[in-house]
């Protein structure tokens, strides 16, 4: 049934995009504006307030547009894990973990250094907290971006896109909402990355193909936003344990990206001829 009134217009895909990467921008530009940190005080509330956007912004439209079955539809969506099912789960911690281990044979082959551990592994022995940044990326990013990115957002791309085509615009949507972050002090983008360096298109596009991956997972998972928060802090995670060049890094996410699309198609990313929608709002 097609939506009207204030939720037909706040229910557009695009509203809520807008209301995500702008309510995050207010709190990371305004870090620019002042010149503090995200490893300061100061810093490190905008970050996170700023990073909570999405997440709360997404469960605030589910309540803003989708009845008492859509809500419900959500938060089970959030909660069980049996929409996983045991075969995903695997891909879910096989794919991150064998996406880094072939960039470091691909770039030993290539003559380069290959993998490397991961401050947070060879500090561990002296300082047992430093496995704490990596722990942080695992858990509290994923959890506050998923509940917006794919809880609310991709369901409402794919009322009108195909997977391939919502997964190219949250992709494009959720890389630069990222972009701010190239210019604080104190954060890995700014202080690893850099900005306009060769690896910041690297980082740029990968999300862009880290988007098609999960929006497979998510479809063949009967749209578990539980299983794409396990996925998104597994990728965090084992990238902050196991370093590897970007080029080959991010290349195979590409490669993996491709391999989806050309397997599955590109209209739903799954064996089924349509993927699975929130439920339409109850007629009175």
């Amino acid at each position: 049934m097609r939506e009207t009134g204030t939720a037909g217009f706040v229910g557009r895909w695009w509203v809520y995009l807008v209301v995500a990467v702008g309510g995050t921008w207010v709190f990371w530009l305004a870090a620019i504006a002042v010149g503090v940190r995200f490893d300061s005080a100061v810093g490190l509330v905008l970050l996170l307030v700023g990073l909570a956007v999405p997440g709360v912004a997404g469960v605030a439209f589910v309540y803003l547009v989708y009845d008492e079955r859509g809500r419900s539809d959500f938060w089970n969506r959030v909660n069980d894990p049996r929409r996983i099912g045991r075969g995903w789960l695997v891909v879910i911690l096989l794919v991150p973990l064998g996406v880094g281990v072939l960039a470091g044979l691909v770039d030993l082959l290539l003559g380069g250094p290959g993998p490397e551990w991961g401050d947070g592994v060879t500090e561990f022995g002296v300082n047992p907290l430093a496995i704490l940044p990596a722990l942080f990326f695992a858990t509290l990013p994923p959890i506050l971006e998923e509940l917006g990115w794919r809880g609310y957002a991709l369901d409402r791309l794919q009322l009108n896109w195909s997977a391939a085509g919502a997964s190219s615009i949250l992709g494009v949507v959720w890389a630069l909402w990222h972009l701010p972050l190239f210019f604080v002090e104190g954060s890995f983008q700014h202080d690893e990355v850099g900005f306009a360096t060769t690896g910041f298109w690297l980082f740029m596009a990968g999300i862009v193909a880290l988007s098609f991956v999960f929006t497979w997972v998510y479809n063949n998972t009967e749209r578990s936003v539980l299983g794409i928060v396990v996925l998104h802090g597994w990728v965090n995670f084992t990238a902050e344990l196991v370093v590897v060049p970007d080029f080959a890094y991010y290349g195979l996410w590409f490669v993996l990206a491709g391999l989806i699309v050309a397997i599955w198609g590109t209209e739903t990313m799954t064996a089924a001829d349509d993927v699975p929608h929130p439920p339409a709002r109850s007629v009175r």
